[in-house]
């Protein structure tokens, strides 16, 4: 089957014609004067979390609903959505005066159920992802006869996160720019690219991806879309396994790059836009400016104007905790080691002096009778290139370093857990597991387990998200690796093994 296409005159014509204007506002375009000047360049915000809604949702949801017929709206509307899709589409039908029903996984956050529910739309919440919310809204939607609203794969829906494009037309005086772009299912960007390259083709468009979840980056590398099996959970509002077919197409024909980011990095540019605006976003809210900086150091970049579009604030206030402590690595201002000593008294100030001026940011040890302890240290840097040299510093004193700056056991787990080795847990497994963030997830887990597999070690912290993240250790004895493979599968919940993980060797 042939795959449908957009062209990109059509959608010229319907980003003009669109009327998102009758609920959207026209968003400014401002200088972000604190990274300008460390990045050397213009750097300006397109601050589309200024919405009614705080996220540029609101635009392609309500363009989509404007355009129904009457007996489409008579019928009513119905989503799938875990956020900003689902307030975009409840704020429209309110002022339209359209049912809608939204369906949400039953792991999404009160808050967001209750913004959903206070714009009058029936809330549904069903599974425990949002593939799983999708599939039941497509039942939903044949047994009632409702319309669905697709979150980013619509011809108008594009033509409405379109019209972002035309108001940086407007705003931005330079001839030439770049814009930064996050990509979810591509909606935004595959809007923004067609109508930039209709009217102004020397516009440079750029993608945004986490490098957890670039269904765009590795479809474009195959030539088609490709399908994750898993996606990252921290950057949630863009967590999509699959681009959609019109945003494909667009984004292949119009965008000129993709980059990925990492979870850090879009901490550091989170606390990069409250440090210039006084404004919280959301992590996908900030996923351009974490690939607008990526970029230009990257290629050295000097005097340019980059536009980064902040699309998003709904962020959740319990997942600030777990945004401050990786917003320095995410700058590359702070570096995680795991540093062995000499159990004696005196090692500690040796190694102190050995880091000499620089702040210690994070310091944990347990006491164990050997002739070496290992530590697991945070210091302070004053340049990215600090590290290495750091490193080799401490190496040529003759302190064996392991860098965990980049370890995700180390930063979500390990830090939090340091204080003993188990080396009697025989037959230890140790994985990660990512939980459904509701009640009953846990006894679950356990109820499942065979009664003669000990848990021998276990880390779990909220972090704000429809997901927790959880570190176990179970006792497996040889002959029930078998049956420890079908729990796993039975289980449903995603996972990985940690053994080899050196974080995991070193310290626990």
């Amino acid at each position: 089957m042939t795959s449908p296409t957009l062209d990109g005159l059509d959608l010229l014509r319907r980003v003009l014609t669109s009327r998102v204007y009758d609920v959207a506002v026209e968003t400014p375009t401002m200088r972000a004067a604190q990274l300008s000047a460390r990045l050397g360049c213009d750097v300006l915000l397109k601050r589309e979390d200024q919405q009614p809604i705080f996220s540029f949702k609101l635009r392609g949801a309500y363009n989509k609903m404007v355009a129904l017929s009457a007996e489409e709206r008579a019928r009513g509307v119905i989503c799938a959505s875990a956020g900003n899709h689902a307030q975009g589409v409840a704020y429209s039908a309110q002022r339209l005066g359209v049912r809608a029903v939204i369906v949400m996984p039953a792991t999404t956050p009160d808050i967001k159920v209750g913004a959903v529910r206070a714009r009058g739309a029936e809330v549904v919440l069903h599974g425990d992802s949002y593939s799983d919310a999708e599939a039941y809204a497509y039942t939903l939607q044949a047994e009632r006869g409702l319309t669905f609203v697709h979150p980013y794969d619509d011809p108008d829906v594009i033509a409405g996160q379109g019209t972002v494009g035309l108001e940086l037309l407007r705003q931005v005086q330079a001839d030439t720019f770049t814009v930064f772009v996050p990509i979810g299912g591509g909606g935004l960007i595959a809007g923004v690219a067609g109508l930039l390259k209709q009217l102004k083709p020397g516009v440079r468009v750029i993608g945004v991806e986490p490098d957890d979840s670039d269904a765009m980056t590795r479809s474009l590398a195959a030539g088609e879309r490709v399908r994750l099996e898993q996606v990252g959970i921290f950057v949630d509002g863009v967590a999509v396994k699959q681009v959609g077919a019109y945003t494909f197409d667009l984004t292949r024909r119009y965008v000129d790059d993709v980059i990925r980011v990492s979870t850090d990095e879009v901490c550091a540019a989170i606390k990069d836009v409250f440090d210039d605006t006084r404004a919280i976003m959301e992590p996908a809210g900030a996923l351009a400016v974490a690939g607008l900086k990526r970029y230009a150091r990257t290629h050295d970049v000097q005097g340019e104007t980059l536009v980064g579009l902040t699309c998003g604030a709904n962020m959740n206030f319990d997942r600030l905790r777990h945004v401050s402590e990786r917003a320095e690595i995410g700058e590359q201002r702070e570096a995680i080691l795991a540093v062995t000593i000499p159990e004696r008294p005196g090692a500690f100030l040796a190694f102190c002096e050995a880091v000499g001026g620089r702040a210690v940011t994070e310091f944990n040890y347990r006491y164990a009778p050997r002739d070496d302890a290992r530590i697991f240290v945070g210091v302070q840097l004053g340049r990215p290139e600090e590290r290495a040299a750091l490193i080799t510093s401490l190496e040529e004193r003759g302190y064996p370093v392991t860098d965990l700056t980049d370890n995700e056991l180390a930063k979500v787990h390990v830090r939090h857990m340091v204080g003993g080795r188990a080396p009697e847990a025989e037959h230890e497994r140790v994985l990660s597991f990512e939980f459904p963030e509701r009640p009953g997830a846990l006894l679950a887990f356990l109820t499942r387990m065979q009664a003669g597999w000990n848990i021998s070690l276990f880390h779990y912290r909220n972090h704000g998200s429809a997901n927790g993240r959880v570190l176990a250790g179970i006792q497996v004895p040889p002959p029930d690796e078998a049956a420890f493979g079908a729990f796993l599968h039975s289980l449903g919940y995603p996972h990985h093994e940690e053994r080899e993980n050196p974080a995991y060797q070193l310290f626990l």
